[in-house]
């Protein structure tokens, strides 16, 4: 079968060069199954050969890919617009044939610590050359891009350029200085540091949203400023040209607090561990703040920890304590008078809600995602308190729907038998798979039982 025509497949290759990495990944994939000789043979292999290019660039520009993303206004870090590097690359493959292939050769053998990354930096060198004079269309192109996206995005990328060989050195050790650091790491991370600054005074902040931007959380990037100033007190931080990084991470904070307070618990299991995870994020980069950075109870940063460690410790015991009013009103009680008294006893004569049993679940999975930062959050003691409190009242709840089996011959089994369904749901979520167990057993006798007494009684009839 005939491939696609020629002009065809250049049309193919502009949409495949503009498309964004995710969708020539996806492309790549749904394309793997072609055949050389079909009708989409020469389109994977186009495919393929952009990804294969992509890679490439990526691990060229790896200290400054890392911000070049989507069209680059996010407000919380440094970024740049994506088809500004896809252009910057394109002129480098026209203008530096022999420096791409170099380096193409030096990544494919690098060896951390040991291989050389020259024709790498090189390129770096070249990139902020044609960026600063755009002789290329596409320099020029990429420039209208950056200025377009923000007033200051040019010189900023011209300034990640310049210190890219520095920072793709410190990249090498961001594991040593964040996870194992000792005093070598410390004064390797303020060598790197200097050197960078040494090539551009204003350095230091694209330094470390470089950095910032090739770990695994953003965040730790306090940790190598701290280690750099040797934990300093906040008010040394906060005149200094890095003092937004605390502030961002302080205002993500409040953005998270906020989310967890606001967040619709009726979404079911998934929405209440992602707001545990929300919560778990929320104390740990309270921890990051407190443990890199000397802070003063009376100052602006310590009394702002303070509020949003109790604000996180009040929000979380709301959340935990509405689990018990959403069993409530899931398996709800009412009072009956038994003699001379009233008691609370299970009302049966309801379905199950479908929307209150997922809001449940959603708290029930917030609860058990929270566990492991209640210590340092300090809700630990309700959070247990809580779970124990509900399991007990559903093991009230339970206790009393058996009696009502064994003693009520107007009761409506079927329904019974759902609502001790949804309690041993329940049960399994706060405790295990074995608890629950236990109450679906039970149920299952009790409702053996009464079902063959109703036989029995309308077989004597």
């Amino acid at each position: 079968m005939a491939g696609l025509s020629d002009q065809k497949m250049e049309i193919v290759r502009r949409l495949v060069e503009q498309a964004g990495d995710t969708i020539v990944g996806n492309l790549s994939s749904a394309l793997a199954s072609s055949q050389s000789d079909s009708l989409l043979g020469g389109v994977q292999t186009m495919v393929e050969a952009e990804l294969a290019d992509r890679r490439l660039r990526d691990a060229v520009f790896s200290p400054v890919a890392s911000l070049f993303v989507g069209g680059a206004q996010s407000a919380e870090r440094l970024t740049f617009p994506r088809r500004a590097l896809g252009l910057i690359w394109r002129a480098l493959k026209c203008e530096a044939k022999a420096d791409v292939a170099a380096a193409a050769t030096e990544v494919s053998d690098f060896k951390p610590h040991e291989s050389s990354a020259r024709s790498c930096d090189l390129l770096m060198t070249r990139a902020a050359e044609g960026l600063r004079q755009p002789e290329r269309p596409e320099f020029a192109e990429a420039v209208a891009i950056l200025n377009a996206a923000r007033p200051n995005a040019l010189s900023q990328l011209l300034i990640c350029l310049d210190i890219a060989p520095v920072v793709r050195e410190a990249c090498l050790c961001l594991s040593d200085w964040t996870l194992r650091s000792n005093d070598a790491h410390v004064a390797a991370a303020r060598i790197s540091y200097s050197d960078a600054v040494a090539i551009h005074d204003e350095a230091g902040p694209c330094y470390y949203e470089m950095l910032a931007a090739k770990l695994p959380h953003p965040w730790m990037v306090l940790r190598i400023i701290s280690a750099a100033m040797d934990r300093p007190p906040e008010g040394y931080v906060a005149g200094s040209e890095v003092d937004f990084f605390p502030l961002r991470y302080l205002d993500q904070i409040d953005a998270n607090l906020k989310r967890v307070d606001e967040f619709n618990p009726g979404n079911g299991l998934e929405a209440g561990a992602e707001m545990g995870q929300v919560v778990e994020l929320i104390t740990r980069q309270i921890s990051e703040v407190e443990t890199t950075i000397e802070l003063s109870r009376e100052g602006p940063w310590g009394l702002r920890v303070q509020k949003q460690k109790k604000a996180l410790a009040q929000v979380v015991e709301n959340r935990l304590w509405g689990l018990e009013k959403a069993i409530a009103i899931l398996l709800p009680n009412h009072m009956v008078r038994v003699g001379k008294a009233n008691r609370s006893v299970p009302k049966l004569d309801h379905t199950i809600d479908a929307a209150g049993k997922d809001c449940c679940v959603c708290l029930i999975s917030f609860a058990e995602s929270v566990r492991t930062s209640a210590n340092y959050g300090g809700f630990a003691s309700a959070r247990a308190k809580m779970l124990e409190k509900v399991g007990e009242n559903l093991d009230d709840y339970v206790q009393e729907v058996l009696s009502q089996i064994r003693d009520d011959r107007s009761l409506n089994l079927e329904l019974a038998d759902k609502h001790l369904a949804c309690a041993a749901d329940l049960v399994t979520l706060i405790r295990d798979e074995r608890a629950g167990d236990v109450v679906r057993r039970r149920a299952a006798t009790a409702l053996s039982v009464a079902n063959a007494t109703d036989s029995d009684l309308s077989r004597a009839s």
